[in-house]
């Protein structure tokens, strides 16, 4: 009897273990499967978040607030240092036919712009318009009075120290000061302005490419803002983009020596006009505000569009002749507010 039970005893042991043991495989196949779930689950959500951000637009993304920098556009001036790095440039006329730009920076890290000009008080306008800090070296009588009355966020190179814009030797002066972001953004935060924006973007930019099927051919463009001052842009197949040229140069990067390429161009017509003001230079208005004629190009097509500002500090409308907001392609633009008499050219090929 002592032996049987023995052997029951051993018996039941075994079936312990063996049960034992059972659950325990049981419970590592469990975990290493869980662990290979959760690798895969892993692997799935980095697989669409790099789909979503692949379908984000990038030229306008995160909250930094833009930086618009006013550009010395005189043939002095040339080249110019962060223009490809802009989502945005206007360039409207100033003073003896020239043009002066407004460079607008979101987000980007730069050692160097410029050079950097005075401000003329209708290119505040479109800084408005982009909730931007504005940068100028100097201003016009009508734009500082301007600032104030708008409360615009400003930095004034003139009152800034040396260390935020300094003057280079490789050009003269008043055509060599510049700046770069860093310093910028220093500035504006000791000045105690927000440095982030929740504003939404003037363009309606899409992740799709934008054709413009129905367009007209813009493999060139030729700009006449003045007698001076003559921009055209060509269209680089290849790469999709325009190619900027003024006076006939072709317009490069100070450092790169890259080309000045643009994904879109906007151009706006309306009038200018000759200031009467206290310093009698020739200063220029602009009769931006209402409904005005223009064109939108992009990838060697050309449409007709509306341009639509219902104030000084709202944003500007762009419409196709039906009345909807146009698509613009995911790239950065330039627009050109240009008199409505300017005789723009749009072509196909060269022959």
């Amino acid at each position: 009897m002592k032996g049987k039970g023995t052997k029951t005893l051993i018996v039941l042991l075994i079936i312990l273990i063996l049960v034992a043991g059972g659950v325990m495989a049981y419970k590592i196949i469990k975990d290493k499967k869980g662990e290979t779930e959760e690798v895969s689950e892993n692997q799935n959500e980095e697989i669409l978040t790099a789909e979503v951000k692949e379908k984000q637009v990038q030229i306008f993304k995160g909250d930094e607030r833009p930086i618009a920098v006013m550009i010395d556009n005189h043939s002095d001036a040339w080249p110019q240092a962060g223009l490809n790095q802009t989502y945005l440039v206007y360039e409207i006329i100033v003073e003896g036919g020239e043009t002066r730009l407004m460079a607008l920076f979101k987000g980007a890290n730069l050692d160097k712009i410029g050079p950097i000009r005075s401000s003329r008080h209708y290119f505040l306008d479109y800084a408005m318009e982009n909730d931007a800090i504005y940068t100028h070296f100097g201003w016009s009588p009508q734009a500082q009075k301007d600032i104030s009355s708008f409360r615009i966020n400003n930095i004034n190179g003139i009152t800034e120290s040396e260390k935020t814009f300094w003057r280079v030797r490789d050009k003269s002066s008043p055509h060599n000061a510049v700046s770069s972001t860093e310093e910028l953004l220093n500035v504006a935060k000791a000045k105690g302005y927000k440095t982030t924006s929740t504003k939404e973007s003037v363009l309606n930019y899409v992740v799709d490419e934008v054709n413009l099927e129905e367009g007209q051919e813009a493999k060139k463009v030729t700009i006449p803002f003045s007698t001076l001052q003559k921009v055209r842009y060509e269209y680089d197949e290849e790469n999709k983009v325009y190619k900027r040229y003024a006076r006939n140069k072709a317009q490069t990067d100070w450092d790169t020596g890259d080309a000045v390429t643009t994904k879109n161009i906007i151009i706006t017509f309306c009038n200018n006009y000759t200031l009467n003001d206290s310093e009698n230079k020739g200063r220029q208005g602009l009769n931006n505000t209402g409904t005005f004629n223009g064109y939108y190009i992009t990838n060697g097509k050309a449409i007709k569009i509306k341009c639509i500002k219902e104030a000084r500090n709202l944003q500007t409308k762009y419409q196709d002749l039906q009345g909807n907001e146009i698509n613009v392609n995911d790239g950065n633009t330039w627009i050109s507010i240009c008199p409505t008499n300017a005789n723009v050219q749009i072509e196909g090929m060269s022959q």
